[in-house]
C-alpha cells in the first residue's frame, strides 16, 4: 500500500511520515500534482494560515487531483488539513469543498489562543476511525475549528472552553484537528485506524 502525504509547505511532514512508516506503511512526500492518481491513500497535513495552504493546493493543482481521488481512496486530513476539508475559512482563501461547512476562530476558549498541548479526544461516532482507535488525550496546535453543516459529521470533540469538533469522516474522507503523529500510542491508534480504512477500501 502506498499512502502519499501531500506537502502544503507547512509543518512537519517527516514526523507524520515517519510515525506511517513505524506501522509498517510505505509513505512519500509530494507536492506534485501527478503522484495522488497512483496513491492508494492521502495524507494532507499542515500547520499555519489556510488562505496560504488554500493558494498552494490551487498554485499545484493539487486541489483538482484530490477532488478526483476523493471517494475512491481514504483521505486524512491533519489539523489545518481537516480544516481544508471544508468549503472556507475565516482566514481567507478556499478549501476543497469535499465537506459541508467552515472553519472559524475557537470562541471562549478556556486558556490563550493558539490552543497548544494536550487534550482529550471524546469519540461520539460508532462507525469510522475514530472509533476503531477510541477516545484518548492528543496533542492540539490550533486557533481555528471546523463548523460542520451536518453535526452528523463529527465523530469526536474536545473541549477547550469552545466544545469544537476533533474528528470528522464521511466515507473515506476523515479528519482530526490534533496531531497524531505527536500524540504517542493514542495517535498510533488513529492512524492504525486510517491504514486499515485504506486497505479495506483497496
Amino acid at each position: 500500500m502506498q499512502v502519499v502525504i501531500v506537502d502544503l509547505g507547512l509543518g512537519n511532514l517527516n514526523s507524520v511520515r515517519w510515525a506511517l512508516e513505524r506501522l509498517g506503511t510505505n509513505a512519500s512526500i509530494t507536492s506534485e500534482a501527478d503522484m495522488i492518481p497512483a496513491a492508494d491513500a492521502i495524507v494532507m497535513p499542515g500547520v499555519g494560515h489556510f488562505s496560504a495552504a488554500s493558494a498552494r493546493l490551487t498554485e499545484k493543482g493539487l486541489d483538482t487531483a484530490i477532488e478526483r481521488r476523493a471517494g475512491a481512496v481514504p483521505i486524512l486530513g491533519i489539523c489545518l488539513g481537516m480544516q481544508l476539508l471544508f468549503e472556507r475559512s475565516e482566514e481567507g482563501g478556499r478549501g476543497l469543498g469535499l465537506l459541508p461547512g467552515r472553519v472559524t476562530s475557537l470562541t471562549r476558549p478556556a486558556g490563550p489562543l493558539p490552543h497548544v498541548g494536550w487534550n482529550t479526544v471524546q469519540v461520539s461516532a460508532s462507525a469510522g476511525i475514530m472509533a476503531r482507535a477510541g477516545s484518548g488525550d492528543a496533542y492540539f496546535c490550533h486557533t481555528y475549528a471546523v463548523r460542520p453543516q451536518d453535526r452528523l459529521l463529527g465523530s469526536a470533540y474536545t473541549d477547550y472552553g469552545d466544545r469544537f469538533v476533533s474528528a470528522v469522516q464521511k466515507g473515506l474522507v476523515c479528519g482530526v484537528q490534533f496531531h497524531p503523529e505527536r500524540s504517542g500510542d493514542y495517535g498510533a491508534a488513529v492512524l492504525e485506524a486510517f491504514l486499515g480504512l485504506a486497505a479495506c477500501s483497496r
